[in-house]
């Protein structure tokens, strides 16, 4: 009886620890994360472009600008770290699209078709369209100016689609490097640009009289950070940052380093 008794508690203790470890092992471990098992990850993969200034480009070996400094903020406000991948800015949604990428942060547009292939963060960023033409060039002066007309803009980007639903019989000349974009109206190749607001025009100021503006701003869009589907827990990581980085002014100090004042 005695036997039996004995065997019927190993038995027991046997079965509460077999319960015991598959609790433990469907907690998550450290607690991190959600029960869904999407937890954040120690580091992201995060594609970004390397010629749209003041966003991020190369300088002096090393790639900077206001979504460089950014988004490296929101990894440390996150606790996560980044490794930083350069490619061509169309071969961005793709890369995200296929899982070679987690992140992506180049300025990019918020529009309904991407939200379909990626999710967002909050739009971080307010722009818009402009027109760059050469300096002696008086015969554009806004977008009805620009039909017929050969226009560089990025490859990929919202410009190039804006160009081809708004601007009758034009002839979009789309670049994967924004220098040759400008380097074409430059040359003659192409009668003007029509781009990010923000690009046009911090390439006049630091580029000389080339090139002017013209016209008004046109299709007001937000960027956003790009963040491949199926992760909404570093979706909602990267927006809980975000506006902790607005809310202790590091968002303010940033915008104001790359474009000279603090956002309105």
């Amino acid at each position: 009886m005695i036997r039996k008794k004995w065997k019927f508690i190993s038995v027991f203790l046997i079965l509460f620890g077999l319960i015991s470890l598959l609790a433990a092992c469907g907690s998550g471990g450290d607690g991190e994360g959600s029960d869904d098992g999407n937890e954040l990850n120690d580091t992201y993969t995060v594609a970004t472009d390397s010629s749209f200034v003041p966003f991020e480009f190369e300088e002096d070996g090393e790639y900077v600008g206001f979504d460089i400094d950014l988004i490296n903020a929101i990894a440390d406000e996150a606790g996560f770290d980044i490794e930083l991948e350069v490619t061509n800015f169309d071969g961005i949604i793709p890369g995200l699209q296929t899982g070679s990428f987690d992140i992506a942060i180049a300025g990019i547009s918020i529009t309904e078709e991407r939200a379909e292939k990626i999710d967002y963060s909050d739009p971080y960023y307010e722009s818009g369209l402009a027109i760059g033409v050469p300096s002696d060039n008086n015969d554009i002066q806004d977008l009805e100016d620009l039909e017929g007309k050969t226009i560089a803009t990025r490859l990929g980007s919202t410009s190039a689609a804006f160009i081809d639903e708004n601007i009758e019989n034009a002839d979009p000349s789309q670049f994967e490097q924004l220098d040759q974009a400008y380097l074409a109206v430059e040359n003659g190749s192409a009668d003007a640009i029509l781009y990010d607001a923000p690009n046009v025009n911090y390439y006049i100021q630091t580029t000389g009289d080339e090139l002017k503006v013209v016209g008004d701003l046109y299709q007001a869009e937000d960027y956003g950070i790009a963040i491949s589907k199926g992760q909404e827990e570093l979706v909602s990581a990267i927006n809980d940052a975000l506006a902790e980085l607005k809310e202790n002014g590091t968002y303010d100090e940033i915008y104001e380093e790359w474009f000279g004042e603090k956002p309105e």
